[in-house]
């Protein structure tokens, strides 16, 4: 299903997926997954190359399930060059976690740098083949695509998984950008991919029901935005059990009083429940979605 030269590495929802090209000389990775997961990341590439070096990390975009493991691999490989989407890149070289939205989502990124950006409309050489970089704005306003022409292979990121996308953060600030997501969708369509991998969960044979699954999921965020904020709420405070597994749930609510994205999904929608009884309402349905659960004063991840 993936050209010669090519490792696919699923890592879940708190790292997003890994793509290693190889073509036995070079070697490139497509994103780096989450910081805490950084040991895993190092050992999934250091199984392929086999003690050889890593020579280039790409990032597809720069939330922190992407990119969190950046820095652990230019520590170990000093001389990888990183290519990341161009939006981004003044706020990378200042360091500025709140442009970045690390603060915004509670969530941790150690500094990495970069060599050089990625613009739409150029080709990059990974592996045995060639890319085309397309801009993919919706779920990240900077994010791009890669794909294959030959083999018609697509690297989404999370502009489309096999059953929809993610959570669309700037819609979370005020902007209108649920169009840039049916904008990237005709985009895909148009592309006609024969296999997709995408940022979390398995790689897939395209078919139009993914494009139709995502469709309507963005028509119901559309049509009632409300929903969009409290699905974006839930992903958030589901992020970080899977990043701690447990906590004491006053704890988990300490940390979720100081986290601006939750705060705004509740006063753009839910101006009517106080903040804390918004959490505990997103808590209450994370555990009856089996998500989550809470026993004797701790919140554990299921």
């Amino acid at each position: 299903m993936l050209p010669e030269g090519v490792h696919f590495f699923e890592r879940g929802w708190l790292s997003s997926n890994n793509v290693l090209f190889d073509d036995g000389h070079t070697s490139w990775l497509i994103d780096s997954g989450y910081t805490t997961h950084s040991d895993q990341t190092l050992e999934l590439v250091n199984s392929k190359l086999a003690g050889r070096p890593l020579d280039y990390l790409i990032n597809t975009h720069l939330h922190s399930d992407h990119c969190g493991g950046n820095a652990a691999l230019q520590r170990e490989y000093p001389s990888v060059r990183t290519l990341i989407p161009v939006g981004q890149s003044k706020h990378v070289k200042d360091w500025d976690p709140a442009e970045l939205t690390y603060d915004a989502t509670g969530q941790q990124c150690p500094r990495f740098d970069f060599n050089q950006t990625m613009l739409a409309g150029e080709r990059i050489r990974l592996g045995f083949q060639h890319w085309d970089v397309y801009a993919a704005p919706g779920h990240d306003p900077d994010a791009v695509l890669l794909f294959e022409p030959q083999h018609r292979v697509l690297i989404s990121g999370d502009a489309l998984w096999e059953n929809g996308f993610g959570v669309v953060f700037p819609e979370l600030e005020g902007e209108n950008a649920f169009h840039h997501v049916a904008s990237t969708l005709d985009l895909i369509e148009k592309l006609k991919p024969h296999t997709v991998i995408p940022g979390h969960g398995p790689v897939f044979a395209y078919a139009e029901s993914n494009l139709a699954v995502a469709r309507q999921r963005l028509e119901a965020f559309v049509q009632r935005p409300s929903r969009h904020a409290r699905h974006a709420a839930k992903v958030l405070l589901k992020f970080k059990l899977l990043e701690f597994q447990q906590l004491p749930y006053t704890q988990f609510c300490e940390w979720a009083e100081k986290t601006p994205y939750l705060h705004i999904c509740q006063q753009s929608h839910f101006k009517d429940v106080d903040f804390m009884h918004f959490i505990e309402q997103m808590c209450t349905e994370l555990v009856a979605s089996n998500a989550a659960r809470v026993i004797n004063g701790t919140i554990h991840n299921a």
